[in-house]
């Protein structure tokens, strides 16, 4: 084996397959097609000179030489993360990544914040990245993250804010055709919007799955902000963080009781505090939330 053959690309194209288990499957996890995991496959098992799946109808199946050598393409993916994080303390630029709703939250107070960022660092710009999809620290994809429940990476600090309720919510479309349930833990004869299998572990998904017994689920959902539409457009009962569900004034919420609660925390890499610009933008979210305890609990 020359090791100046060796790229990183094909070893990231290695280690999504072994994790996955399937060339498709790491194909959909990279964005590609499943032809190119098979090509970069084959590319780096030519620059070591040895093979490392063996490739089968249900999948890949890794030789000995291929399990020995996952944990150190982990080694070497963690050591770029780091990289990439320290990278990023010399960039003027501080990203939040958050679920889906909460920038609705930040936004009023962005003035406060920009204003001292241009005082103190007038080089620095602001990103908010929102969406379910869980960004990944370790390799630099934000500096700061807004997380509901816990978190199992060890390596990232995390700092608990508040509580985070969520409670049950429909619109006066639904409510004209069907009359609300007059106890939230029997839905039964009644349509709600459910979520996708990913997020089994979400409260209001836990939720249903113990009161849901009797109701149809007519619409799954992986994005807050997608089931917010719908229970705005009257297609079902959503149960909803009540910092979302009670700022939206086209929804009625239906009991004033708390279905389910989540730790709401604020998530990051140690060293990126190095940088005080991360620090000023982490002081100013926290604060927000603070403000906003009693309705982040519902």
């Amino acid at each position: 084996m020359k090791i100046d053959r060796l790229d990183w690309n094909d070893l990231r194209y290695f280690l999504a397959a072994a994790r996955a288990g399937t060339l498709a499957g790491a194909a959909r996890q990279l964005g590609v097609k499943h032809s190119t995991v098979g090509r970069r496959l084959a590319a780096l098992e030519h620059a070591i000179g040895a093979t490392l799946v063996v490739r089968g109808e249900t999948g890949v199946r890794l030789t000995p030489l291929g399990e020995a050598l996952v944990s150190r393409v982990e080694e070497v993916e963690r050591s770029i993360g780091d990289l990439n994080g320290q990278a990023a303390l010399h960039t003027a630029r501080v990203r939040v990544a958050m679920p889906s709703g909460f920038a609705n939250l930040l936004t009023p107070h962005l003035p406060e914040l920009l204003a001292e960022l241009r005082r103190k660092h007038p080089q620095t710009s602001l990103e908010f990245v929102s969406g379910s999809r869980r960004v990944d620290l370790a390799k630099g994809e934000a500096e700061l993250a807004l997380r509901v429940g816990p978190e199992m990476d060890e390596t990232l600090v995390v700092r608990k804010i508040e509580e985070l309720g969520w409670s049950l919510y429909a619109s006066p479309a639904y409510l004209a055709r069907r009359p609300a349930p007059a106890d939230p833990r029997h839905l039964s004869g009644h349509e709600v919007l459910g979520f996708n299998v990913g997020f089994s572990g979400h409260p209001g998904a836990i939720w249903l799955a113990e009161h849901g017994a009797g109701a149809r689920t007519v619409l799954l959902h992986r994005e807050v902000e997608d089931m917010v539409a719908a229970a705005v457009a009257g297609v079902g009962l959503a149960i909803l963080p009540c910092i979302i569900g009670d700022m939206e004034p086209r929804l009625q919420r239906l009991t004033t009781e708390i279905l389910g609660r989540r730790s709401l925390s604020i998530v990051y890499r140690r060293e990126v505090l190095l940088a005080k610009s991360v620090q000023t933008v982490m002081r100013f979210v926290i604060e927000v939330m603070r403000v906003h305890a009693r309705l982040l609990r519902g």
